[in-house]
């Protein structure tokens, strides 16, 4: 909820009340993300929706889009401690990329977290990893941000079924 809430509603809420501001986001309809399970254990999660629902990202001058086509972002990931290092992070952001297609989305837009180091602690990951979004076939849209890159891809019309 920390890109989804002014920063001071996100503060106020800390802990049980962002999680229940989640809750209804989810059950109003609104897009929230994907998830992916292991059988019926929940085992990761992408944050993706149309960018106007990310107050953050309007009032943030390093990720300032470089155009006014509308986009959807994937803000973030978590992956599971059990599940990390297995690839999860590149199939949710496939997932995510179709299904934002079929809600009527032509462009996803991530905001990766370029490593400074060699190994970047989990907690610093959380909105993926400039690689993840390359092997996706994303490319790097111009920004002012040194912490994290503004990525794009357009995504292909869903085909239909017959």
């Amino acid at each position: 909820m920390t890109w989804r809430l002014p920063r001071a509603a996100y503060d106020a809420g800390k802990g049980d009340g962002n999680r229940e501001a989640l809750r209804s986001l989810a059950a109003s309809g609104q897009p929230v993300g994907v998830l992916a399970y292991d059988g019926i254990r929940p085992a990761g999660w992408i944050s993706v929706a149309p960018r106007e629902q990310y107050h953050y990202l309007a009032r943030t001058r390093t990720l300032q889009p470089p155009d006014d086509k509308p986009v959807w972002s994937a803000t973030c990931f978590f992956i599971h401690k059990d599940y990390r290092r297995r690839g999860l992070s590149n199939a949710l952001l496939d997932a995510a990329e179709k299904w934002v297609a079929s809600q009527g989305g032509t462009i996803l837009e991530g905001y990766p977290s370029v490593p400074r180091t060699a190994e970047l602690p989990p907690a610093f990951a959380w909105t993926g990893l400039p690689v993840i979004f390359e092997r996706a076939g994303f490319a790097e849209c111009p920004s002012a941000g040194r912490g994290r890159k503004l990525m794009r891809k357009a995504l292909p019309k869903p085909k239909r079924l017959r």
